[in-house]
């Protein structure tokens, strides 16, 4: 009887041991991941930091640096622009702030060509 006992034991530490085993591979995997996906995140943003360094002057790099303080998501979707017309070859040389703000008047929805009429 005891030894029936101390042999269903050792089955259920055995059956413990690997779960837990297996929960400890599954979040080291989980993790090497994570490591993974930041550190592909880190030189996609070094390599667009690159870029825009390239083709905006010193003063358009500030203007989308304030920009991204107040809205990121829309700094964000100019990045991609930027990236775009570059990949392109739209963007000959380096863009001053006046070309830049240009750019930005171009892109941006807005609402002063809205008409309103009043019934």
């Amino acid at each position: 009887m005891a030894a029936t006992q101390d042999n269903e034991l050792t089955l259920l530490r055995e059956q413990r041991r690997l779960e837990l085993q297996k929960q400890l591979q599954h979040q080291a995997t989980a993790q090497a991941d994570a490591e993974i996906k930041a550190h592909n995140a880190q030189v996609e943003e070094q390599n667009i930091t690159t870029v825009l360094k390239t083709i905006l002057s010193p003063e358009a790099r500030s203007r989308l640096a304030t920009i991204a303080m107040a809205t990121p998501q829309r700094a964000d979707s100019i990045r991609v622009a930027l990236m775009k017309m570059n990949d392109e070859g739209r963007i000959q040389g380096t863009l001053n702030d006046e070309q830049f703000k240009q750019l930005l008047a171009s892109q941006s929805k807005s609402r002063h060509s809205a008409s309103i009429r009043r019934i």
